[in-house]
């Protein structure tokens, strides 16, 4: 198993039920991964398996391993530029036992488009939200946070085949501007939904999905809402238990759940 050489000890956390383990940064060192992963996961996932999906801006792969463990790809292609995350996605991949399934390329998104160009069935992109010189981002999640999505846009265009379904997750306050970045490269949204932290306030994020082609035909889905004054709701909760159909893989050891 390789072993991440830096400053901390990574935590050891888990999604599905304990059932994928999470090795990440510590709370303060590093991009900390977040239920905004398994949401996309899960909603990418509701289309048929793929045999190649690439993971944009991957961090450490918990969209990836999400998608793996869910059985919508057979093959993932982490994309991480972080040396640090980078190793510990690749650390992850080997922990769940699905090291034959994926692989890790440290690199910026833009050095991999033009080499795998029309490699991938399908690409998820939790992209950064913050464009450079708009607002605070404490300076260990600068590079996961910070940055031009537009970059993330055209490498996902140039990575996906012909027939490739595109999703991101976005600030549903931005929407705007991520449709209007993603049409700027001839993808047009065909699924939205949006994500509300409560049912009485303003929607929190936004999950997109989007296909090339022309514009029209966008299905909206039902809100999701993500707590209840009891707790997470019933549509969280099967999110955070789901199951796949069918699996090769060994089961992970458990580990702290993460939500």
């Amino acid at each position: 198993m390789s072993r991440v050489v830096n400053a901390f000890e990574p935590t050891k956390d888990a999604i599905f039920g304990g059932r994928v383990v999470i090795f990440q940064p510590p709370r303060g060192k590093g991009y900390r991964t977040n239920v905004d992963a398994l949401l996309l996961a899960d909603f990418a996932s509701s289309a048929r398996s793929v045999s190649v999906a690439f993971d944009l801006g991957a961090g450490v792969g918990a969209i990836g391993l999400s998608l793996l463990w869910l059985g919508a790809a057979h093959q993932v292609v982490f994309v991480e530029l972080d040396p640090v995350t980078a190793a510990l996605a690749k650390r992850n991949l080997e922990a769940n036992g699905w090291g034959d399934r994926g692989e890790v390329i440290r690199a910026d998104v833009r050095e991999v488009a033009e080499p795998r160009r029309g490699a991938a069935n399908l690409i998820v992109c939790n992209p950064p939200y913050v464009a450079p010189g708009r607002g605070r981002v404490p300076p260990a999640e600068a590079l996961a946070r910070s940055g031009e999505v537009e970059i993330f846009v055209r490498a996902a265009r140039q990575i996906g085949g012909r027939h490739a379904r595109f999703a991101f997750v976005f600030p549903a306050s931005e929407l705007t501007h991520l449709l209007a970045t993603l049409a700027n490269s001839g993808l047009y949204a065909k699924r939205l939904r949006f994500v509300h932290a409560t049912g009485d306030v303003p929607a929190r994020i936004v999950l997109v999905e989007t296909v090339a082609g022309r514009p029209g035909g966008l299905s909206v889905l039902p809100a999701l809402v993500e707590r209840t004054e009891s707790g997470y709701s019933p549509q969280m909760l099967e999110i955070f238990q789901r199951e796949p159909s069918s699996r090769s893989s060994a089961m992970a050891p458990a580990a702290r759940t993460l939500r």
